[in-house]
Formats: structure tokens, C-alpha cells, sequence
């Protein structure tokens, strides 16, 4: 299983947009979302630009978490998890955040496959822990720090790659 893993949007629609087509075409299976889509407007763009599941968590720049809760709420295919989700995809047990460390502490627990995390806003794939975790910060679609990217993660080989906008 392929999942395509998108973070820190920042309500920058236009590279949302671009990211969309790209995770499209890729064919991944489903979208893992690392938090800081900031406003709801975002999340609303997320669930209408991609049709499989959506698996979401807040960052620390999420407003309005009521109304983002709401529009999940809307979506079938949108679970807005909190602040951790804790999900199996493609029948690897994974965790999903938006701090950089928690990630880490999550992945080097040893209870997951793999965890995906964001907030740096620069990518970043390792195996830590002792299973070895692979552990996948996306980067950023917004594009403050470079070049907008998110990753696509092959869930059956562990691996990731880095995807440029």
C-alpha cells in the first residue's frame, strides 16, 4: 500500500492545489495529513482534492478546531484524529503527529511500523527504535523554507520518498 503524506499547509491553497494532482497521480491509496492546515477552509479543500481516507491530525497553528471538527465531520472519507492518531494501514500499525519529537519518542517506542510527524517543516526519513521504526516528517507544502514536498511512503518495504511540487 502506497499513502501519500502531506504537512504544514499553512492555508497556501495554490501549492495544496499542485499537491493534490501530484498525490493523485501517484496512486497512493491514502492521505496521511501531519497538521497546521490553520484554517478550515483548508481541510475543506483537503477532503474535496482527494477521495480515498484521509487521516488527519491538529498542529499547532489549527484555529478553528471546532469548525475543522465540524468539516471532518462532514467527510466520510476525512478522520480528524486529535492531537495522535493511532491507525493500521496496509496492516502496518502507524502513528500520526504533528511535533518532530513526539514522533521520535512514538517511533523509538517500539509500537509502531511507522510514524509520521511534521512541524519542522523540512523532510526527513530515518529507522529508529528497536523494531526499526521508520519515522516520515513530509516537509512542507507551503513552501516557506524551499521547495514544496510531501512524501510517498511504500507501506509494504518500509520506505519513503521525498516528492517535490
Amino acid at each position: 500500500m502506497k499513502v501519500a503524506v502531506l504537512s504544514d499547509t499553512h492555508d497556501h491553497l495554490d501549492q495544496l492545489t499542485r499537491a493534490l494532482a501530484a498525490v493523485r497521480d501517484s496512486g497512493a491509496e491514502a492521505l496521511v495529513f501531519c497538521g497546521d492546515f490553520c484554517a478550515p477552509f483548508t481541510l475543506a479543500a483537503l477532503a474535496e482534492g482527494y477521495a480515498g481516507p484521509i487521516h488527519a491530525v491538529f498542529g499547532n497553528n489549527d484555529g478553528d478546531r471546532i469548525m475543522l471538527l465540524t468539516i471532518a465531520g462532514q467527510q466520510p472519507h476525512v478522520h480528524l484524529h486529535g492531537e495522535i492518531g493511532r491507525v493500521e494501514l496496509g496492516g502496518r500499525q502507524a502513528a500520526i503527529v504533528h511535533y518532530t519529537d513526539l514522533g521520535h519518542d512514538l517511533a523509538t517506542s517500539g509500537s509502531y511500523d511507522v510514524v509520521f510527524c511534521g512541524h519542522t517543516h523540512v523532510y526527513e526519513t530515518a529507522h529508529v527504535g528497536p523494531r526499526p521504526t521508520l519515522l516520515v516528517n513530509p516537509g512542507e507544502v507551503m513552501g516557506r523554507l524551499g521547495r514544496p514536498s510531501w512524501a510517498l511512503v511504500d507501506l509494504a518495504k518500509l520506505t519513503a520518498e521525498q516528492q517535490y511540487l
